[in-house]
């Protein structure tokens, strides 16, 4: 398992490629011929005083190549069905690249508006003429919106904009709730209990949650200065915040599916049990196999495209996701309907319905917000869904918390019997007392 986990994270961290808004890279004349333009970024210019800031490593090349930057406002499929020429005659604005540095002003944006950047030189649209064999044309390309007092010095893109400061004021509240809350819940994962398993598995789900936020504002905090950031920070960030999708899927299948099979052969009288039977954890193992798998294919399914968070759902692996997050959120549904139908406990069924709450609110949450998210407009839709989510799961664990603390507090208080709580640890020839 552990050389698992250790190939996983290999994986990730080495096959990440780094996009930012300082974009360093090659002009290919080979390229920009297949491609009628060469693809070099895209950025989302708002406001005044946006800039673009072209560099290069040999003009006296670039000028004997006759290379030019073409920029498009909106730029729409309707332009694959134009022949090359006249898909480069439709750029707004073309810069010759003849000097080692050039500054292009982007006129104001009434709204937030995507502009691409392509490249093309005389080779582009000449399809039985010789490529010299020149060396390619090495290049930077930085992209400024304006900052708040009106230079061009911010190099965040409209739809990135207020995440940095989104991401400091969640590190913040973990921060303060960490101070609050650390002594009480240490107390609590000491002392044991019926309820020390699934505390553990929240507080490490939790915890990573916390890690992929430094780690992002990490990431952000240096994008701010220089466009690259640290791409490494972005994808252990995505890294750990799948860790925790994973951990907290693995526990709630695995306590709904062992509640549910625990009922056919147990008496009433008996305490529900977290069963670790092959049935239930080939069930969890599924889903967090089926999740995970979904998950790397939403990350690296368009490699070419810009890097976003796996909330972003651009493709159809994150629709899938997506899908898989509704259907397990119906399965549990049924399974809690199940228990909840058949049970005689007034106070075992509002532990039920609060852990339906928690549940639903962590797999629905993602759906229902990248639905509404379409009433915004583009610019913020994937600000939305991405705040949105990480606010709501938050507030999840935080539900099921308070549940599992609670009912553990009131157990020990009112010394009942431990086939009273809704909740145990199974273990073979065993049973716990509390």
């Amino acid at each position: 398992m552990s050389y698992l986990l250790a190939s996983f994270v290999a994986v990730l961290l080495l096959s990440s490629e780094a996009c930012g808004k300082t974009v360093t890279g090659l002009f290919k004349s080979e390229v920009a011929r297949q491609q009628n333009g060469q693809f070099i970024t895209k950025f989302m210019y708002q406001g005044d005083s946006g800039l673009l800031v072209c560099r290069l490593d040999n003009s006296a090349l670039a000028t004997e190549k006759e290379s030019r930057l073409l920029l498009y406002q909106d730029m729409d499929s309707d332009l694959d069905n134009l022949s090359c020429s006249e898909r480069l005659a439709k750029a707004q604005f073309t810069i010759s690249l003849s000097q080692e540095e050039h500054n292009q002003t982007i006129p104001r944006q009434s709204s937030p508006t995507a502009w691409q950047a392509l490249y093309a030189d005389r080779y582009t649209c000449q399809e039985g003429a010789v490529i010299p064999s020149h060396a390619d044309l090495s290049f930077t390309v930085l992209l400024f919106n304006a900052d708040s007092a009106g230079n061009p010095l911010e190099h965040f893109s409209a739809e990135e904009a207020g995440l940095q400061s989104f991401y400091f004021l969640l590190l913040l509240a973990y921060f303060i709730a960490c101070c609050i809350y650390i002594q009480p819940l240490y107390q609590a994962l000491r002392k044991g209990g019926p309820m020390h398993t699934v505390l553990k598995v929240l507080t490490t789900a939790l915890a990573l949650q916390g890690c992929s936020a430094l780690c992002n504002y990490i990431h952000l905090a240096r994008y701010s200065r220089d466009g690259v950031g640290i791409p490494l920070m972005g994808s252990l960030a995505e890294f750990w915040d799948m860790v925790s999708q994973v951990s907290m899927l693995y526990m709630l299948l695995s306590l709904c599916m062992g509640w549910t099979l625990s009922r056919g052969r147990k008496p009433q009288s008996r305490p529900l049990q977290w069963e670790q039977s092959p049935a239930s954890t080939a069930v969890a193992v599924g889903g967090v196999i089926t999740q995970g798998v979904l998950l790397l294919w939403e990350q690296y399914s368009e490699l070419e495209s810009e890097h976003h968070s796996f909330h972003a759902q651009q493709s159809l692996a994150g629709l899938l996701l997506m899908v898989l997050r509704v259907a397990l959120a119906l399965l549990l549904a049924s399974v809690l309907y199940q228990i909840i139908s058949t049970e005689r406990s007034t106070l075992k069924r509002d532990f039920y319905l609060c852990f339906a709450k928690g549940c639903f609110l962590w797999f629905l949450c993602h759906p229902v917000l990248f639905i509404m998210s379409v009433i915004f407009n583009e610019h913020q839709r994937e600000k939305v869904v991405t705040i949105g989510v990480i606010l709501c799961q938050s507030i999840s664990m935080v539900i099921l918390y308070q549940l599992f603390l609670s009912r553990s507090l009131y157990w020990e208080v009112s010394s009942l019997s431990s086939v009273s709580l809704p909740l145990t640890m199974s273990r073979t020839n065993h049973r716990g007392h509390y």
